[in-house]
């Protein structure tokens, strides 16, 4: 999705609309709670059918994705390096016409310059690992950082929420659906809220500054939640707010990684960055959080949201000193395609 929208819109916008977009996901996941939380209710459905039914309401959402996609354009770019120059100029001219039209524009202002691409049908493995691990080796450290740790951070707290709450809080299953609403409103507000900020103070400002103060609030609130300060109540609360700004955060990972690195790889280093960033953060965080759940003792599940801070800290560190000033820049700018 990043890729897509990246190389169809205008870089003046191109970091709300990503942040925004990503932060489009807590829609689905505030229905997804309460769909659960009805499916689950031993007097409607109950345990025993109702997680299945859920599961398979993910699916038919899914399957309808392949109806949706037909509305969106392919990208020029892409058109481009595949040699398909006519499908390209096609796709152009509409968006150009539909601009003229909603604006009452009589003519465009030129273009800015010229560039000659190779075109090429295929980008192996081979040539992403050479691109990332050569001339973009600082920006591959700077993807790896963002999205490892906003994947810890946000693995840890959202797929282990509901063992919290039933373990340390002793919420019915069946009620856990309702807590995980307004923790996903906030996570859908604050890109909303926020998100523009990253392409007028900048996305290094912006990613430094969300990723620092994330940390620092799961910091504070951990604490108050190992000295039994919290219920169920404002526990939920305290998430709402700190996840007011990760949500912005963790989608300025995405939108990193899919802005920084040449056309002919863009897509496929998204998929790179969010397959290493999940394997290590998606897998070690609940299966870390599992055990010290398990351990009923908030001592050690502090530690982990400990852990947690630490590694938002280094992602901060990570996007002050290595970012890059990608506000309102082409994205050729910030990476030329790698056979020009």
């Amino acid at each position: 999705m990043n890729s897509a929208i990246d190389e169809l819109l205008p870089a003046r916008v191109r970091g709300f609309a990503d942040i925004a977009l990503n932060g489009t996901y807590w829609v689905g996941a505030a229905l997804g709670a309460l769909a659960s939380a009805l499916l689950l209710n031993p007097r409607i459905v109950g345990h025993q059918l109702g997680w299945r039914l859920a599961f398979g309401l993910g699916a038919v959402l899914g399957f309808s994705i392949l109806f949706i996609r037909r509305m969106l354009p392919e990208s020029p770019r892409w058109l481009l390096i595949h040699g398909r120059a006519d499908e390209a100029e096609r796709v152009v001219r509409q968006i150009e016409e539909t601009v003229q039209r909603e604006d009452r524009l009589r003519t465009l202002p030129p273009p800015l310059g010229k560039m000659r691409i190779a075109v090429r049908p295929h980008t192996s493995i081979g040539d992403v690992a050479r691109t990332l691990g050569g001339p973009y080796r600082r920006r591959t450290i700077l993807g790896l950082g963002l999205m490892i740790s906003q994947a810890f951070f946000y693995n840890a707290i959202f797929f282990t929420y509901a063992l919290i709450l039933a373990t340390f809080y002793g919420v019915a299953p069946e009620h856990i659906g309702y807590y995980i609403v307004p923790f996903a409103v906030g996570n859908f507000l604050g890109p909303l809220t926020i998100g523009r900020l990253f392409d007028s103070i900048g996305r290094r400002k912006m990613i430094a500054g969300t990723y620092a103060a994330s940390a620092l609030m799961l910091l504070v609130t951990g604490i108050m939640f190992e000295r039994g300060m919290l219920t169920a109540v404002t526990q939920t609360i305290a998430w709402s707010v700190i996840f007011f700004v990760a949500s912005s955060a963790a989608s300025a990972a995405y939108l990193t990684v899919s802005e920084i690195f040449p056309l002919e790889i863009r897509a496929m280093a998204i998929a790179v960055f969010y397959a290493v960033g999940t394997g290590v953060g998606g897998l070690a965080a609940p299966a870390l959080f599992g055990a010290l759940i398990e351990t009923h003792s908030r001592a050690s599940v502090f530690a982990g949201y400990a852990l947690g801070a630490v590694l938002m800290l280094g992602g901060a560190a990570v996007a002050w000193f290595l970012g890059v000033d990608a506000e309102r820049r082409s994205l050729e700018d910030l990476a030329l395609p790698t056979a020009t």
